[in-house]
């Protein structure tokens, strides 16, 4: 699997670099002016090829000409999920900084076993989705850095390098890891038709955090 995307720049160095990142040399050897301070490595670049492939630019090409509307139909969707994900114990809605507008990727709660008993987590949310509620999910292939084995025994991939001794160990960073622990993530869709997906949601929610004691 190749990783791919696009970046819309009209910065001239955003280009530049752009070029020695995520094209072959031919390109940015014909592209980037020879007096550039990058031209001396145009011919190797950064030995990478992150291009995104033409049939996903075709359709990213088209999607762009609806983002706005995507967007907009998210901030809906995402605004009735944050109102009703308020009212219900056991989930708080991350806070939004002022100023931000986001695209909505996701919805990101934050569960407190505190207010349903000492309800553990797994104990929750798998109560979700035997509510049939299974886009409901728990960060799996993301983690804190420290607890990667790369971060916890470096030398096994560097180990030559200075820092190879240095180790990373679970509880190092606690904050992090105890967001990590109990971060649940919702999609948020975008079609006015996705209304009643989102509202069964919120009902699984509910009856979950309603009964939660039968769950202890």
């Amino acid at each position: 699997m190749e990783p791919g995307g696009f970046v819309l720049t009209d910065d001239d160095e955003t280009y530049d670099r752009l070029l020695m990142f995520g094209h072959y040399n031919k390109r940015a050897r014909s592209e980037i002016p020879a007096e550039h301070r990058l031209g001396t490595c145009a011919v190797t670049g950064s030995g990478l090829k992150f291009r995104i492939h033409p049939l996903a630019a075709a359709v990213a090409h088209d999607q762009l000409g609806r983002l706005v509307g995507y967007l907009a139909g998210r901030a809906e969707i995402a605004r009735y999920l944050t109102e009703e994900f308020a009212r219900i114990p056991g989930l708080e809605v991350i806070p939004m900084p002022e100023g931000v507008v986001p695209s909505w990727y996701g919805l990101t709660l934050t569960y407190r076993p505190q207010e349903l008993g000492g309800l553990g987590v797994e104990r929750f949310h798998q109560a979700l989705v035997t509510e049939g509620a299974v886009e409901f999910d728990r960060s799996g292939s993301t983690c804190p850095l420290n607890q990667l084995p790369l971060y916890q025994s470096p030398a096994m991939m560097f180990p030559g390098h200075p820092h190879a001794h240095r180790r990373y160990r679970a509880g190092d960073f606690p904050v992090a890891e105890h967001t990590h622990a109990h971060t649940i993530k919702l999609p948020v869709w975008h079609r006015e038709q996705d209304r009643p997906p989102a509202e069964q949601y919120i009902r699984a929610a509910i009856e979950v955090s309603d009964h939660h004691k039968e769950l202890l």
